[in-house]
């Protein structure tokens, strides 16, 4: 392993941990230091397969305020969780929790249709909860389809409401 690959490869475990502990960690010190670890290593083994960049809760707000092409692309199944709550502004394709080494030509079709011809617009996928593998799946295929600027935010809604932040839902 080079040195450069060395050092992103440490800097995303970074990135990963000073995303998840803050949010596991509004609960009681007593949480159990294993779990943590190995979700923020499952998130930064993830997002280097998967070739995207992560965005914390708060970043992706601050993006939301100053860039209005931005697309966040919400990747939880439609009537059990989109329509209850998403990010405003958010758009829905469902992606499967388990990490997908194949795209159907249905669903590629179906994303590129969602996130347009734009290859340098900027996308952040989202999902349930930091362990949840659906954005994981949707940052990893738009990178692969030749998207630029892609990110995932894995806290998803959850980290969103514990944030405070707004939501809408589907009348």
């Amino acid at each position: 392993m080079n040195q450069q690959r060395l050092v992103t490869s440490g800097l995303s475990l970074l990135v990963s941990l000073a995303l998840i502990i803050p949010a596991a960690t509004a609960t009681p010190w007593a949480q159990d230091e294993q779990t943590l670890e190995r979700i923020a290593i499952q998130v930064a083994r993830e997002m280097e397969r998967g070739g995207y960049e992560l965005l914390s809760i708060e970043e992706l707000r601050q993006r939301m305020e100053t860039e209005t092409d931005l697309l966040i692309v919400d990747t939880m199944p439609y009537v059990s969780s989109y329509q209850k709550a998403h990010i405003p502004g958010a758009v829905q394709i469902e992606f499967p929790i388990e990490e997908m080494t194949e795209i159907s030509a249905e669903l590629e079709a179906e994303l590129i249709e969602l996130l347009g011809e734009d290859r340098d617009r900027p996308l952040v996928f989202y999902c349930g909860l930091t362990k949840c593998g659906r954005s994981h799946n949707g940052a990893m295929w738009a990178e692969r389809l030749g998207y630029t600027q892609v990110y995932r935010t894995p806290g998803g809604i959850k980290a969103w409401q514990q944030a405070g932040y707004p939501v809408e839902s589907v009348d």
